[in-house]
């Protein structure tokens, strides 16, 4: 296992950002493009940040921008794990990396959610978020006997930002801030 292309990925997200700025409309597509890259291969993800629990969801992070312009980070499913109804409230892709996941999106109107047609992703396929094009949705592993893992990338820190999750029957939405599932970061300089 090497670590390089997430040192390459970041090194690329950093120039993105730093030439185009980390607005949706300029960072989307190129990130697009570079997540698309990273997930391609699955031979570059230290096994402490691929590692499930058995009782929830994880959400490693793999690099902080120190600016607050972009986050990345895996998430860990075990089987048949899932998250609430939740919004992000920035930009966000979905990099497949191991296993499946199904995103069912929701579309808030007048205080009422209305579920949309599940999406599955597999390894190498990238998916989007964002208030723009459609922010709140719920994740499920779509695997009942191991788990999945896929790769966000975010235009912002998305452990840090107060978020919303939902109550899909009332559309009654609740504060949340996410955080992070480890205290430490990969080390982008090993070989």
């Amino acid at each position: 296992m090497s670590i390089t292309p997430l040192r390459s990925f970041v090194c690329s997200m950093t120039r993105l950002v730093e030439s185009r700025g980390n607005a949706e409309a300029d960072a989307l597509e190129p990130a697009r493009d570079l997540l698309a890259e990273l997930v391609r291969r699955d031979d570059w993800l230290p096994d402490e940040f691929a590692a499930p629990d058995p009782a929830r969801y994880r959400q490693y992070l793999l690099y902080g921008d120190p600016l607050d312009r972009f986050s990345l980070v895996s998430f860990v499913w075990g089987p048949g794990q899932r998250t609430p109804v939740h919004d992000h409230l920035m930009w966000g892709l979905i990099g497949m990396l191991r296993g499946e996941e199904v995103s069912v999106p929701y579309v808030m109107d007048q205080g009422h959610l209305t579920a949309g047609d599940p999406g599955h992703l597999r390894p190498g396929m990238v998916d989007a978020v964002s208030p723009h094009i459609g922010d709140i949705h719920t994740v499920a592993n779509a695997l009942a006997d191991r788990p999945s893992i896929s790769i966000h990338l975010y235009g912002g820190n998305i452990g840090g930002v107060r978020r919303h999750v939902f109550v899909p029957e009332t559309g009654e939405a609740k504060d949340f801030t996410s955080g992070y599932s480890a205290t430490v970061l990969p080390n982008l300089w090993a070989s």
